[in-house]
């Protein structure tokens, strides 16, 4: 799973991703159309998808056609998106908010005096 969330950890392989599940079978020209890279560089990061198994490909007679694969982004979203999907807000009772928020409130006590 650590090879997933490193495939998607950059903004272009992101995209490409979001290109594959609008349209699949493209080819890497097909891919690469737009983009301010080479072919090149496009292809390193297919090879970081396929690697990560986000992206399948199969030969076309010259062309290689590459698919999303939605697999292990299912497995993530049952992982570790599932599990927040009905937190009951008495869960969050504690929460105060941005770190900032937090530390002026511990900095004022039990009492909400502040310190002096």
């Amino acid at each position: 799973m650590t090879d997933t969330f490193t495939a998607l950890s950059d903004p272009t392989r992101r995209l490409l991703l979001d290109r594959l599940s609008e349209t699949g079978g493209l080819t890497l020209s097909d891919l690469a159309e737009d983009l301010p890279m080479t072919r090149q560089a496009v292809a390193k990061h297919l090879a970081v998808l396929e690697a990560a198994e986000l992206v399948a490909s199969e030969r076309d007679g010259r062309c290689k056609r590459h698919y999303l694969n939605p697999v292990p982004l299912a497995k993530i979203a049952r992982r570790w998106l599932g599990r927040f999907e009905e937190v009951p807000l008495a869960a969050m009772s504690g929460f105060h908010g941005p770190a900032g928020e937090r530390r002026v409130a511990q900095t004022q006590g039990c009492g909400g005096a502040a310190h002096s």
